[in-house]
């Protein structure tokens, strides 16, 4: 799936067929349009967890997109979608290579969520523009980057238990809070995407956890994408 922008147009935030220097410069426009604050009386009902899988040296993306209930976790929808994907890998330039497969999943859910949790990162990301900014923007919800591991910055210390957390600085900056779902097992690293400041990230985030490291958002969507590409379809 590729949107390209008419000659002599700016590229939009769907807009895909770009060059890495491009991208570059379109996140950081796109930056602008942040809003780091939850909407009034946030209280989200269904949220939602999104991942990809592409195959190392492979050009074909598949994606999922997973919807759980908040109060029971369970799965009340999900989607796929698979596709050709031509922006190359580039860290800190993800959503170039997810966001359109994600958006063919997107159109395919029954019930849309009230919040987007990304598998990758959102501020804490070297133009404070990650993953989960462009996809909140994209669809104009309240979004959270929940990574694996660290794009930029430096946790701080935090306790061995499960919820323990620390923030993330970067330059002296918080960017994002490191938590830990499982006592003992590695921290997930959270940041703001769109329509979201961190503490009601780290809590949505926290709301998800289930006893193991990752959120069960995270963790159903990488369960149902894996099994997409082992079928090879979408």
């Amino acid at each position: 799936m590729r949107g390209t922008a008419r000659p002599g147009s700016t590229p939009g935030i769907s807009t895909w067929d770009v060059s890495v220097r491009e991208a570059i410069e379109l996140q950081r426009r796109l930056r602008d349009r942040l809003v780091p604050r939850p909407p009034a009386r946030f209280r989200p009902r269904l949220v939602a967890g999104l991942d990809v899988s592409i195959a190392r040296g492979e050009r074909r993306a598949y994606g999922a997109i997973v919807v759980l209930d908040l109060e029971s976790l369970e799965t009340v929808d999900q989607a796929t979608a698979s596709a050709e994907v031509s922006f190359p890998y580039v860290p800190g330039l993800l959503s170039f290579r997810e966001l359109p497969v994600l958006s063919l999943a997107w159109e395919r859910l029954a019930r849309k969520p009230d919040a987007l949790i990304f598998d990758g990162a959102g501020y804490a990301h070297p133009r404070r523009f990650g993953l989960a900014c462009h996809g909140g923007v994209l669809w104009g919800l309240p979004s959270v980057g929940c990574a694996k591991s660290v794009l930029v910055g430096e946790p701080e210390p935090l306790g061995p238990e499960r919820g323990a957390t620390a923030p993330l600085l970067d330059r002296g900056e918080v960017v994002g809070e490191a938590l830990r779902l499982r006592e003992g097992a590695r921290p997930v690293y959270v940041s703001i995407g769109h329509l979201m400041d961190l503490p009601a990230a780290v809590r949505l985030v926290r709301a998800v956890g289930a006893g193991y490291r990752q959120p069960e958002t995270t963790r159903r969507a990488h369960r149902l994408v894996n099994e997409l590409r082992r079928r090879g379809g979408g």
